[in-house]
């Protein structure tokens, strides 16, 4: 008895792990479609021209909170 419990919840949690699994990576594919590069430089772009770096990546990363501090720095670099 105690064998069938054991099995029954372990194949509910590897539904609930699929189904998470699925879900993470729609909106994984969902932010990727709607953050790409050129949206970001072209924000990068329309910022106030100055030389000021670290007002320009923070402003940039507020925009797009899934920039790391590093992809910010390049995109800055790159403008």
């Amino acid at each position: 008895m105690l064998t069938i419990i054991i099995w029954a919840v372990g194949a509910g949690l590897l539904l609930i792990n699929i189904t998470l699994r699925t879900r993470i990576l729609r909106l994984e594919a969902r932010l990727r479609e709607l953050s790409n590069p050129q949206q970001q430089m072209a924000y990068l772009r329309k910022l106030p021209v100055q030389n000021d770096k670290i007002a320009a990546i923070k402003a940039l990363r507020k925009q797009y909170p899934e920039l790391s501090l590093l992809e910010a720095n390049q995109l800055w670099q790159q403008r």
